[in-house]
């Protein structure tokens, strides 16, 4: 039986959540020959038939504007040797410009709406990735701001930990660094934690405790890829030291 309106409307965040995290499972892949990488694909086509249906639907256009404006980096998130290459050091050239505009079309409509939800603040946030044509253009006192709108209405362990990263830019090492401190105990098995958390040690120069926060986020790395990444924090520390 075909669902009245009424009743897709109530599944409509359920789908949502379902085709992000088929999104999710290919924006993991390292490199185009994993297979799981056309899952982007499909998860985008997904939420365009869903955008049909709720055209007007602002956290739908919220949701395809996300996953446009990540998968436009795809290009340039691995190096031809399958190692993570970071935000601020991706070659902007190789990101896909079409997706970024539609993605920044989709998301500008949708907050003229009013009624932010978290995939339009999520997609905001990375909008301000994609507009800035350099690492060191990027708006990170206004990312701040919209993590914390997202912390308000979607208070989450993880969306504080991405937040600290954007308060490590405007407001200093140390100021993350106790942003992320109570976050341990629920985060100790994230990989994620343990790697910002050495790179904030890192750069307060507390090479000890630097040192074993990375040898635990390798200990939690999902993937090799995550590991080398890991590892390079490690050697830049173990050069630092032979220098001094």
């Amino acid at each position: 039986e075909t669902p009245s309106p009424s009743e897709r409307a109530e599944r409509l965040a359920s789908v949502a959540a379902m085709i992000y995290l088929v999104f999710n499972e290919g924006y993991s892949a390292v490199g185009e020959d994993d297979g799981r990488a056309q899952l982007c694909d499909e998860a985008i086509r997904l939420a365009r038939l869903l955008l049909r249906l709720f055209q007007t639907e602002p956290e739908i256009m919220g949701l395809t504007a996300l996953m446009l404006l990540q998968h436009a980096r795809t290009a340039a998130r691995f190096d031809d040797q399958g190692q993570a290459i970071l935000l601020e050091d991706q070659d902007r050239g190789r990101w896909n410009r079409s997706w970024i505009n539609e993605g920044v079309a989709l998301i500008e409509k949708a907050m003229r709406h009013r009624t932010p939800g978290p995939y339009q603040l999520q997609a905001a946030i990375a909008a301000l990735h994609a507009q800035a044509l350099r690492f060191e253009d990027t708006d990170w006192g206004q990312i701040d701001l919209l993590y914390g709108a997202l912390e308000t209405i979607q208070p989450s362990p993880v969306v504080t930990l991405n937040r600290a990263v954007a308060v490590s830019k405007v407001r200093g090492p140390e100021a993350a660094l106790a942003m992320i401190e109570p976050l341990a105990e629920r985060l100790s098995g994230y990989f994620y934690f343990h790697g910002l958390k050495g790179n904030l040690l890192m750069q307060l120069d507390r090479r000890a405790e630097a040192r074993e926060a990375f040898n635990q986020a390798i200990a939690k790395a999902a993937t090799a890829a995550e590991a080398a990444h890991i590892r390079q924090h490690l050697d830049k520390l173990s050069d630092a030291t032979l220098a001094k």
